[in-house]
């Protein structure tokens, strides 16, 4: 089950325990059950401080384990087997309800503490998932630091009836008490915001106190975090404020293109951003999306822009880099089947469809890559493309066209995404050559036809393009005097991880150059 070197990673971890834990599983006799059964055995023999007992308790899903404190009910469950991109998930709940100290900060955490109310959560996952873990790690110690929190986490390829029952069409999904909660990545400070309802209004409170910052930073992709690495460097007031630290970065699975870094995976690379940001003097604020943008009325004079909670942050110059989404097909049907058949992470989701037709859009290299991955898990691709002919690179057209389940179509507009009220049944599109309308019988679409930029709360202010990208000039400068931006939300071609963070670096020191020409930096 774990090789030699994964068994002595979590031997070394397992020696943080400071009390006892106790593996509650319950089990039947599928082969998952012999799996988790030899997966808790080999955890037991690595510390002396973890005892594994069974029960059979028909109230829980079988198979599944509870890791709690012998003599105490915690509320941390696994349903199937955690390894994959989860196995981080369980060992961090062995070493939370062993007493191992979480390092989130100590102000959420108290948050946690003293939320009120009887919460159960459920989530659905799939070992694949990269977006899973973020979710599960957080309801997880929640469950450990509030005795009236429990959580749930389903590996969704176990229990397919379920998944099935409860439609659900994409991981993450979470459930609060039998009701859905959410879907996709959220972090611990976003799930505790939602229960705890005055917590916007007091992070209004605090931001609306802080004082003008030199360099105001809006996103936290590798272009806002460059750019106040590249600030704070120069020994100004930094700020970032992100509606999602890290940005598309989190929705990305593997990054091999990195100058340096031969390999990575999203999450980790955001973390090494984030890491790397709270090195230096940088106030960052996670979670706070922006609204407006008010210019400054004199020159040197302060740039404001109010958040979504209602705060106003003040800086002497602003750098925008609030990246890009998907882009949307815009087609009747995608609003009302999203996450219900419609979907945008074929790493994530794409296991929920296994032996099920799928369809890809979009014949770039995301959605050729995304043809190949799913090909391997559900009984039919077939890819359409817009476009006379696929624009994604040709090593992986020939990868594509050798695989014997995957069928290509050009000159292909979609127009329609049916269902029967509860989920994705087919897709309707037109042949742009003949004007034929042809319906394809699937079970799930997903989206890969490019990105939009997060611009639209700038429009009237800053100018941007056609295509809603702001518009700069060779050192990241605006139209609009103080104001530069970077990365994926401008016009700079080819939205690269390494060209985003260039660009961010070029903004902070274009903003550099005029804070000294028109004012001092603030004391």
């Amino acid at each position: 089950m774990l090789d030699a070197n994964l068994q002595a990673q979590l031997k070394a971890y397992l020696e943080r325990l400071q009390r006892p834990v106790e593996l509650v599983a319950t089990l039947d006799d599928s082969d998952t059950a012999r799996e988790l059964r030899e997966l808790l055995q080999q955890i037991r023999g690595l510390s002396d401080k973890i005892t594994v007992v069974e029960a059979n308790d028909a109230a829980v899903r079988k198979p599944s384990f509870l890791i709690t404190n012998p003599g105490v009910d915690t509320g941390v469950r696994f349903a199937g087997v955690p390894l994959g991109h989860e196995f981080t998930s369980l060992v961090l709940a062995l070493l939370h309800v062993g007493g191992h100290p979480s390092k989130e900060a100590a102000d959420l955490l108290e948050q946690v503490k003293n939320l009120d109310g009887e919460f159960h959560f459920e989530t659905y996952y799939s070992l694949s998932c990269h977006n899973c873990p973020d979710v599960v790690q957080a309801l997880n110690l929640m469950s450990v630091l509030n005795p009236r929190i429990t959580h749930t986490a389903i590996d969704g390829a176990v229990f397919q009836d379920e998944i099935k029952e409860r439609q659900v069409m994409g991981v993450p999904t979470v459930f609060l008490n039998g009701e859905h909660f959410g879907q996709g990545r959220m972090e611990l400070a976003e799930i505790v915001g939602r229960l705890d309802k005055g917590a916007a209004a007091r992070d209004a409170a605090k931001m609306n106190e802080k004082e003008p910052f030199d360099v105001l930073v809006i996103g936290g992709g590798p272009a806002g975090a460059a750019a106040a690495i590249y600030a704070a460097r120069k020994g100004i007031r930094t700020a970032i404020a992100a509606e999602r630290f890290g940005g598309q970065v989190l929705d990305t699975l593997d990054i091999e293109n990195y100058i340096s870094i031969r390999k990575t995976e999203g999450p980790q690379f955001a973390a090494a951003l984030e890491h790397h940001v709270r090195d230096y003097e940088v106030d960052l604020m996670n979670l706070q999306k922006a609204r407006a943008l008010r210019p400054a009325t004199s020159e040197g004079g302060l740039i404001e822009v109010e958040m979504e909670n209602g705060a106003v942050l003040r800086g002497r110059s602003v750098i925008l880099a609030t990246g890009a989404r998907w882009r949307n097909m815009g087609v009747p049907g995608e609003d009302e089947y999203r996450t219900r058949g419609v979907a945008y992470c074929p790493s994530c989701d794409g296991p929920l469809f296994k032996g099920k037709p799928v369809a890809v859009i979009g014949g770039g290299n995301s959605g050729v890559e995304a043809a190949i991955d799913l090909a391997g898990v559900v009984s039919h691709v077939t890819l359409l493309e817009f476009a006379p002919e696929l624009k994604a690179d040709a090593v992986l057209q020939r990868k594509l066209r050798s695989l014997p389940n995957v069928d290509i179509i050009v000159n292909a507009q979609t127009t329609e995404v049916k269902g029967d009220g509860q989920r994705v049944t087919g897709l309707v599109y037109k042949d742009r050559e003949t004007g034929e309308v042809r319906e394809l019988p699937l079970e799930g679409i997903f989206v890969q036809i490019g990105l939009l930029p997060n611009t639209e709360w700038l429009k009237g202010t800053v100018e941007l393009s056609r295509f809603g990208e702001i518009v700069i000039d060779a050192r990241n400068h605006t139209n609009v005097p103080g104001v530069f931006a970077a990365g994926d939300c401008t016009i700079v071609p080819y939205k690269q991880i390494v060209i985003a963070a260039g660009e961010g670096s070029k903004a902070a020191l274009s903003a550099f150059d005029y804070l000294i020409r028109t004012t001092a930096p603030a004391a």
